[in-house]
């Protein structure tokens, strides 16, 4: 049944594997960047003067930051960390995008990350005091950042089917 796939249609399930990987790095990329200007970042939000209990948070998030910044300025170094590390893990995407059926580990790597997401917001909101409706926000980075995720190991799972069809024989996938 396989074997009335054409190489187009190889091609194309691999073109948009790649569309959806660059999307997804680049939010994890710009996810990642934000960390870095946390201070000013914290302050330029809290300037919007945003109103009921977003903003209430925003202000007592932007009074902590100040005050670390001031007096223990090297704890913001942890931030800085937190931003490397998601432009490391958006590295590792790379392999995906030259070979997606070999390296469809990073893939599941990434789904397991964004489901430890709810665990880690469930237990370490609570304890730092983080209000359980920003507890909630934390948790959809995992939810959105899954979604994606899926739908590239259902693409990828798909090229491997094609990939091993009698009409896809000899057909190398292109590296990049």
């Amino acid at each position: 049944m396989e074997s009335h796939r054409s190489p187009q249609e190889r091609v194309a399930l691999e073109r948009r594997i790649r569309v959806w990987l660059v999307v997804f790095v680049v939010c994890l990329v710009l996810s990642g960047l934000t960390a870095f200007p946390l201070v000013h970042e914290v302050r330029w939000v809290d300037a919007m003067n945003l109103p009921g209990a977003l903003g209430g948070w925003i202000a007592r998030v932007r009074e902590g930051v100040d005050a670390t910044d001031a007096k223990y300025p090297f704890v913001l170094y942890g931030t800085d960390w937190l931003a490397f590390a998601h432009l490391v893990i958006a590295v590792a995407f790379y392999g995906v995008y030259r070979d997606p059926v070999r390296n469809i580990w990073v893939v599941e790597f990434g789904m397991i990350a964004c489901v430890g997401i709810i665990p880690l917001a469930l237990i370490c909101g609570p304890i730092w005091g983080i209000p359980s409706w920003w507890t909630v926000i934390d948790m959809s980075f995992g939810v959105f950042g899954i979604i994606p995720l899926y739908a590239l190991r259902r693409m990828i799972k798909r090229l491997e089917l094609l990939a091993a069809s009698p009409a896809a024989a000899g057909t190398p996938l292109p590296r990049h």
